[in-house]
């Protein structure tokens, strides 16, 4: 009797182990794909930030052109471009500074 108690013991705590491995993989996989999800997100995010910034200094540049060759004579428009452009820009520094800045404070950390 004690051996088939002992083979029964060690199978369910093999069979346990087994299960607890599973569940261990299946939630590893699940974080895996949720900070995946995440990252994909910012990437997207920045990535918009980006080319929004790249077009609005573009129609600054296309409002300075048309203004130095007589196109258009409205200063105001010009002025509202080139605010556009540089706001724009300022932003994108500030969020591209945060993030080195997060890097930075996570390559720092010990673990």
């Amino acid at each position: 009797m004690e051996i088939n108690e002992i083979a029964n013991n060690s199978h369910n705590d093999l069979s346990a182990q087994l299960i607890k491995n599973m569940l261990s993989n299946k939630s590893e996989t699940v974080t895996d794909n949720a900070n995946q999800a995440s990252f994909d997100a910012l990437y997207n995010s920045l990535t918009t930030m980006v080319e929004e910034t790249d077009s609005l200094s573009d129609a600054a540049d296309v409002a300075e052109i048309n203004y130095a060759l007589g196109y258009s004579d409205n200063t105001h428009d010009l002025a509202i471009a080139q605010q556009k452009a540089d706001i724009a820009l300022q932003y994108t520094v500030a969020v591209r500074d945060r993030f080195i800045e997060a890097y930075n404070t996570i390559m720092q950390m010990q673990i």
